[in-house]
């Protein structure tokens, strides 16, 4: 394919209309050729087709002409000679073909000459997988490379029998002649495009190819488009402007080596000017103007006012909260919008979309009031709750706790997700704040309102553990209603460090309702309160001054703990295990012994325990009743009688 910008050189274009010449076959056999004269390898070819005849007469010479002594030898000669002028006959034949042959490709060759740089017409024979074959009216037809006939897509713009406009430019060594398309076209409009780029007027091409550092725009011939002459600001992406059709202007030609250069930036740039200008005049704070979106990017939207750029920043879009400017806009969008500042040194508009319209959270408060049932439209989902749009600029949060009356729920995508339509509840309004809390299990029935009614305390219910804590574990009776167990009410008799010692997580268990507070969704349950109190049952059957045997289970500074009843444990202090002061203790793990009952507080389940008093070395019962009533004056309870009480008493006495 010749090169549209570097194209051979051309020849002069004829003004007269190409006469093909034509030949008398009586004169082309009387005039001598001289090319066949001058071509030694054919004279050579002639001189040997005609040489028997001439070694034939040769050899007989002069005495052919005497009459034969024989008839037989006459007929000989006389068939020798009739061969001989046959033979050359047939040279003379061979010669005058060859030498009107030669003539004819002169003839050929001097039409194609006289053609020169001139435009002929020629029919469209058909297409080949490189040419276009075309029939231009000589002996072979003309090839038209296909590159020079296609369009940006590839295919060929001509079908056979259409009519075309070529220069023809040479023949080809394999048959055929070269024709130019390209050729015939610059040569057509060389002089209106000359005179556009003069008059620097507009041109208007279609851009056809990407080539290397702009594009190929056919404005009747094939011109070069650099890329930094596309548009005003840099393209990326040349190849989106394939096929379409653009006004160009001519800033740089070349005739003799066919080049053409065009910008479509300078035609821009005018426009630009110009629009500036005008839009100038109404330029200024508070204007509302019609601009057209240009470009996007992550903070908003640039928007062309008319020959001049503003910046439309996503935050004076919406009321409302945007992720991406292209939620509201899109390139090429045709757009109200209003100028909040204008700096004329900087050339810098600030432009707002939502100050056209009135805030939507001036008068929230009265359009959505608390407990107003409302429906939105899930815009996000967080980790905390579901942001849903109310309406354009108003939308209200939904936590986590709102969701559902269950506590099971970890997190808000597993109820709802973006785009999803939802119910709610105004919870509270903050205009200021703008913020709307919203709830969604608020429409569906509260589970703790009547939850006393169906569990009054001390109805054993049966769930499953659904959580450990240091301080209890929580056990599911039904969906959403959860009850906590505290470690104090795990045992009657162990000293629970943690639940784990007691229940297992998923296990299911049966406790005891404790009691109900639905105002703070708090149920208590008891899982010791199954089985009988032991300390109740042994209050209830012992007294101050009982004698019980005992086993010890541990020891400590401070005196023995000893079980005296199944679960129950009672403390012999180091003071009251041995007969005399300083004594050592005669208490040690694993003993058994009778020891008296000295104290007992039933609030706080303690019973105190002398091994001593047994041995006789305490006061009596009698003796006990009798300082009671002399100290106190009035019937006092034994659990306010304290051990250093008696001892201080049995002092005096003595």
């Amino acid at each position: 394919m010749p090169d549209v910008l570097n194209p051979e050189p051309e020849s002069i274009t004829l003004n007269t209309e190409l006469e093909t010449p034509t030949l008398d076959p009586a004169t082309e056999l009387e005039q001598p050729s001289s090319e066949s004269t001058s071509n030694p390898e054919t004279a050579e070819e002639v001189a040997t087709l005609a040489s028997p005849a001439l070694d034939a007469d040769a050899s007989t010479g002069p005495v052919a002409q005497a009459a034969p002594e024989h008839p037989e030898q006459a007929g000989h000669a006389a068939t020798a000679a009739s061969e001989a002028h046959s033979t050359a006959d047939s040279a003379e034949d061979f010669s005058a073909a060859l030498a009107a042959f030669e003539r004819e490709q002169a003839a050929e060759a001097a039409a194609v000459e006289a053609y020169g740089d001139k435009v002929v017409q020629g029919t469209v024979v058909k297409q080949t997988e490189k040419y276009l074959v075309v029939d231009v009216g000589l002996k072979s037809e003309g090839l038209v490379p296909l590159e020079q006939v296609s369009d940006h897509t590839g295919a060929v713009k001509f079908n056979p029998g259409e009519v075309i406009d070529v220069v023809i430019e040479r023949e080809e060594p394999e048959g055929g002649y070269l024709v130019s398309f390209e050729k015939a076209q610059r040569l057509r409009v060389w002089d209106s495009i000359e005179k556009a780029a003069n008059e620097k007027t507009p041109v208007l091409g279609t851009v056809v190819s990407r080539v290397k550092g702009g594009l190929t725009v056919d404005i009747g011939m094939k011109a070069f488009l650099p890329g930094s002459q596309l548009e005003i600001r840099p393209v990326r992406n040349l190849d989106g402007y394939l096929g379409q059709q653009i006004e160009v202007r001519v800033i740089k030609l070349n005739k003799k080596r066919g080049n053409v250069v065009v910008s479509r930036k300078e035609i821009l740039e005018e426009e630009q000017n110009s629009k500036r200008s005008l839009t100038l005049e109404h330029l200024g704070e508070g204007a509302v103007l019609t601009g057209v979106v240009k470009n996007l990017t992550d903070y908003g939207a640039f928007v062309d006012l008319g020959g001049i750029d503003g910046l439309l920043h996503i935050t004076d879009m919406s009321w409302g909260r945007l992720t991406h400017p292209r939620d509201l806009v899109n390139v090429g969008d045709e757009i109200q919008v209003k100028v909040l500042k204008f700096d004329k040194d900087k050339q810098r508009v600030s432009l707002g979309f939502k100050q056209l319209t009135p805030d939507p959270w001036l008068d929230a408060a009265e359009r959505y009031p608390v407990g107003a049932h409302v429906h939105g439209r899930v815009l996000s989902v967080t980790d905390y709750g579901a942001f849903v749009e109310l309406e354009q600029g108003i939308e209200g949060l939904v936590h986590l706790s709102e969701m559902t009356w269950s506590k099971r729920l970890k997190h808000p995508s597993k109820l709802v997700k973006p785009g999803d339509d939802v119910d709610t509840v105004v919870l509270s309004v903050n205009p200021a704040d703008r913020r709307i809390s919203l709830g969604m299990k608020q429409l569906l029935e509260n589970p703790w309102e009547n939850l006393s009614e169906r569990y009054p305390a001390g109805t054993v219910v049966e769930g499953r553990v659904r959580n450990l804590t240091d301080f209890g574990a929580f056990i599911e009776i039904e969906d959403g209603i959860d009850g906590l167990v505290h470690v104090s009410n795990l045992s009657w008799t162990k000293r629970v460090k943690h639940p784990s010692e007691i229940v297992k997580k998923g296990e299911k268990v049966k406790a005891v309702v404790l009691g109900v507070e639905p105002q703070n969704r708090r149920l208590s349950l008891g899982i010791k309160q199954l089985q009988p109190d032991v300390w109740e049952s042994f209050f209830a059957a012992h007294r101050v001054g009982d004698v019980v045997h005992g086993k010890v289970l541990r020891t400590a500074q401070f005196g023995a703990f000893v079980e005296i009843a199944e679960g129950v444990e009672g403390l012999c202090h180091i003071s009251e295990a041995s007969d005399e002061p300083g004594q050592p203790s005669k208490l040690e793990v694993g003993q058994e012994h009778e020891f008296k009952i000295i104290k007992i507080n039933v609030e706080e389940k303690k019973v105190g325990l002398s091994l001593r008093a047994v041995t006789g070395h305490e006061a009596s019962r009698a003796q006990v009743e009798s300082y009671k009533a002399d100290t106190h004056k009035h019937p006092v309870s034994s659990s306010t009688t304290t051990l250093g009480d008696l001892l201080n008493w049995r002092k005096n006495e003595r």
